[in-house]
């Protein structure tokens, strides 16, 4: 059996959808912190915070775990990143660290920050280090949160984590230099990683988180085709691989089956249906395992 450690708060929601959508349902009440998973290969589950959880892995309280690559380089946490998922605590897709100052500083680099000036970061590691390979001496102040609302106030610099930037605009800021892209990853103890069972355990359940990544935004065609229109109908197709063709019994007809993504769906069909397809299905996929 494997420990599991998932993350709490802006990546919880998502995560737990996750593994709902691999069959992996994690069951709990709001106050919970215990949950299980009903699956043989999984014992111990813990919802934590994902800035500790590279560092409980390292030291083997838990095999595999979730959490944000910004904070196992944070802790600089001696894991084994065994898989990217692509969504973050702000959304689908990466994030950036970067350093951002007030809109008014008359600079457009990092090189050009003043020495002694004051950062404030829920990075601190990094941000130290940034720093340090840069020459600038800072000082460096650690946040809790809102640290964009420090600034120029408070603090001269600023250290945090956008997917957009949208929200440092917005309070009079500017980005001058980046420091990390950061995405979710699944983590895995190196100790569990290289025992035979274990990892076996740990490739089986990542197959299912992946699985369902891979089928997001993607559903099944199915249609029967005419022999006369094939070549027609499969020169419309944006197939991921080419379609599944098999002929039908008794008639001149193909059976066709194929993967494209949903968002192309609704121009495609219109298309493959003027190009002589009948009989057209859409049918969701839950996971796709390659």
């Amino acid at each position: 059996m494997i420990n599991i450690a998932l993350p709490k708060g802006s990546l919880e929601e998502q995560t737990l959808q996750l593994f709902k959508e691999a069959d992996l349902e994690v069951r709990r009440t709001d106050r919970d912190y215990n949950p299980q998973i009903r699956d043989e290969r999984i014992g111990k589950v813990k919802i934590l915070r994902p800035q500790e959880i590279p560092t409980y892995i390292e030291m083997g309280y838990f095999d595999i775990g979730i959490s944000g690559l910004d904070w196992v380089q944070e802790s600089g946490s001696d894991v084994v990143e065994v898989a990217e998922l692509n969504y973050s605590k702000t959304g689908k897709g990466n994030v950036k660290i970067v350093i951002a100052v007030h809109q008014d500083e008359p600079i457009s680099s990092v090189t050009e920050i003043r020495p002694d000036s004051r950062v404030t970061t829920e990075y601190p590691v990094m941000t130290r280090k940034f720093f340090d390979d840069l020459g600038i001496p800072i000082r460096l102040f650690a946040s809790y949160g809102a640290s964009e609302a420090k600034v120029p106030d408070l603090m001269d610099v600023v250290v945090d984590l956008t997917e957009t930037g949208n929200t440092l605009r917005k309070n009079g800021l500017k980005i001058i230099g980046q420091i990390l892209e950061s995405y979710t990853v699944i983590i895995a103890n190196k100790q569990s990683f290289e025992d035979p069972v274990k990892r076996r355990e740990i490739e089986e359940i990542i197959t299912l988180l992946m699985g369902v990544i891979d089928a997001r935004n993607k559903v099944l065609l199915s249609m029967n085709v005419p022999s006369a229109a094939l070549e027609a109908v499969v020169s419309t197709l944006p197939a991921l691989k080419k379609p599944t063709v098999s002929r039908l019994h008794g008639i001149d007809y193909f059976s066709l089956e194929t993967v494209v993504f949903k968002n192309q769906v609704n121009t495609l069909i219109p298309q493959l249906k003027s190009s002589g397809a009948e009989d057209i299905l859409e049918i969701p996929i839950t996971k796709i395992v390659r």
